[in-house]
């Protein structure tokens, strides 16, 4: 049938048909073999959201993840997949509330906003032709990219008018910094557990530790399955491509074909501490000015000097820094590397790690690779892409030509495709032939025996799986995981002593006993910290987010903690030592990015509570079938 109707596909008869097709395809859907339910994913206001609408929003959240090398595994796809759904779930309110506010997009409107995208400019204007070429690149017809700018547009004047109003005051920025910035230091001792080495527990305890915990002792699920794996790669071949395809892909990504500026410079740095006073500050800047004029006036080997004076990282190097980019280095100093010759040495430069002296040996000019230079490069990457859609058609196919209760091995069998069977496996994935270890048990553990997945993009292709049988977990018998209690055992133990300690301790102190007394019957000696800010590590301790926050309750009011808290390495008993308040003068400083990034900060969370409440008035339905 398919045949004929390519082969007669001019005839009247043959269009009239197609026609009907059509039509019944956009009222009634195309039909699943495996179910004729509706294709919905969710209701907003019983205005519909298609899973052809969730599939597009869920697979260009994959496609921008993977570009950034992002691993998708089993919580991430999670994350995404309800990442889509409510995204859209949002559009339909956002745009719904527009049509309450008789918000209107004009066409002129659309027609400003695209033409200003510099993609789809040649020498500053607008090209209608690049602009085609872009969409098509992409996969957009003019119609569906316009119907996207005017509903992205419409969501931003609701945007606009729900956010027009939040300010943030002087006041507000001030109080944010005295917080912000605020520093403390404490004095501590820390009971590790691990210490404790006098535990040797009798084997009756040791059981009845194992009855107490038998839960822990169970061994993880398995089950085993057979797959088919469509790769990309075996489908290359039929993969063909036009010149016209190349061109238009190197119109649509201009920026991938431009190699940045860069600058290969060597440097000295004269380290200044944050805290440093104006004094040294003049007078490293002064020692810079003598070592500059060594290399300027006297002609003096700079990688020589830089091995000498230099008390950066590079020393050792004669402060080579390599080529750079302008965006890899502090600005002051990319400013300066950037506005100089090859050969030139600089002036001291000031940034935030002291002053530099740079001598710039070669720059690398920005270029822009031509179409025949790039060509072999996008002819790969759209080869692989159209293998890939081949790919999943195949998958698509064989998919479809199943059904519940076939032996994946065997439909395979009869056309000509590669079945391979895994052994039993956990949770962590098969230990050979898969790529996408975790995703793939994923997969598997969702299905019951004999069940075959739907088509499956793991990254390095589709999959269909079918579980062949399921082990479930089960608890192991004590002589199995002797070895395990006993470390378990040993470890609560340890823990327990160390707790009680670490109380005892603390209930000393607050009795009035000497840190340090108290501390030489434990064979501890008390340490003190440098100051540290909420959001910083603490110094000798490390990140304990626990400490940080008890640290900053505490004063001289109240020195101690009402309990030692658990870090990382043990129980930590600590002692407030000092508060150090914020400079008002480094305030006055970053008062204008303090206020930029409280103002985005408020008006994430304005619109965020707006958006709640309007899920609250609104009636939204998630199909069951859509979350099964």
């Amino acid at each position: 049938m398919l045949r004929l109707m390519r082969d007669h596909a001019a005839s009247w008869i043959i269009k009239f048909i197609l026609g009907v097709i059509v039509i019944v395809f956009v009222f009634w859907g195309v039909p699943n073999p495996r179910s004729q339910k509706a294709g919905y994913a969710a209701f907003v206001n019983e205005e519909p959201i298609t899973t052809e609408e969730y599939r597009n929003a869920y697979n260009r959240l994959v496609e921008r993840y993977r570009q950034f090398g992002t691993k998708l595994d089993a919580d991430m796809i999670k994350r995404l997949e309800k990442q889509a759904l409510d995204g859209l779930i949002d559009e339909k309110l956002l745009v719904r509330e527009a049509a309450n506010l008789n918000l209107r997009v004009s066409e002129e409107e659309i027609f400003d906003s695209i033409s200003k995208m510099t993609v789809f400019q040649t020498d500053g204007k607008f090209d209608k032709r690049r602009y085609e070429r872009v969409l098509n690149a992409n996969r957009l017809t003019p119609e569906i990219f316009e119907f996207r700018q005017k509903q992205a547009t419409l969501t931003n004047k609701v945007r606009s008018l729900v956010l027009d109003n939040v300010k943030v005051s002087d006041n507000e920025a001030t109080e944010w910094f005295k917080w912000n910035d605020a520093s403390v230091s404490i004095e501590y001792v820390i009971f590790e557990p691990a210490k404790y080495k006098d535990i040797e527990p009798p084997e009756e305890e040791l059981k009845e530790f194992y009855e107490k915990n038998k839960e822990s002792y169970k061994t993880e699920p398995e089950v085993n399955a057979q797959f088919l794996r469509f790769s990309s790669e075996a489908y290359l071949s039929k993969a063909e491509l036009t010149d016209e395809e190349v061109q238009d892909y190197y119109d649509a990504n201009p920026e991938e074909f431009k190699t940045e500026k860069t600058v290969e410079a060597r440097h000295i740095l004269l380290k200044l501490e944050k805290d440093s006073t104006p004094e040294i500050v003049e007078e490293k800047k002064n020692n810079a000015l003598e070592i500059m004029k060594l290399a300027k006036e006297e002609d003096k080997d700079f990688a020589e000097l830089a091995k000498e004076y230099s008390e950066g990282p590079t020393k050792d190097k004669g402060g080579l820094l390599g080529a750079f980019k302008k965006g890899d280095m502090v600005k002051p100093f990319s400013d300066k590397a950037f506005s100089m010759k090859s050969g030139e040495i600089s002036d001291p430069v000031k940034t935030q790690f002291g002053w530099h002296i740079i001598k710039v040996e070669k720059v690398n000019e920005e270029s822009t690779l031509s179409l025949d230079e790039s060509k072999d490069k996008i002819t790969t990457k759209l080869k692989g892409e159209k293998a890939k859609g081949i790919a999943y058609d195949e998958a698509e196919a064989f998919y479809d030509s199943v059904f519940e209760g076939d032996n994946l091995a065997e439909i395979a069998k009869t056309q000509d495709i590669e079945v391979k069977t895994t052994d039993f496996f956990t949770k962590t994935g098969p230990r050979k032939d898969i790529k996408s270890r975790r995703e793939f048990a994923t997969a598997a553990f969702n299905l019951q025996p004999m069940e075959i997945s739907e088509v499956k993009d793991f990254g390095n292709g589709y999959y269909i799986l079918q579980v062949l049988e399921k082990n479930p977990a089960k608890i192991s018998d004590f002589k199995d995981v002797e070895k395990k209690v006993r470390a378990d055992f040993i470890r609560e133990k340890q823990d327990e002593k160390a707790s009680k300690d670490a109380g005892d301790f603390l209930k000393a102190l607050t009795e009035g006993e000497s840190m340090t007394t108290e501390g030489e019957k434990y064979d501890l000696t008390p340490k003190a910290t440098d100051f540290f800010k909420r959001n910083d590590a603490i110094p000798d301790i490390g990140y304990e987010r626990e400490i940080v926050q008890t640290a900053f309750k505490l004063s001289n009011k109240k020195r101690l903690p009402e309990s030692p808290l658990k870090g990382r390495k043990g129980y930590y008993v600590i002692r407030f030592k000092e508060r150090k308040v914020p400079d008002s003068e480094a305030f006055e400083k970053e008062k204008k990015s303090i206020k930029e990034r409280l103002l985005q900060r408020k008006k994430f969370k304005t619109f965020d509570a707006w958006l709640s409440e309007m899920k609250d008035r609104s009636e939204i339905t998630i199909e069951a079938d859509f979350q099964d």
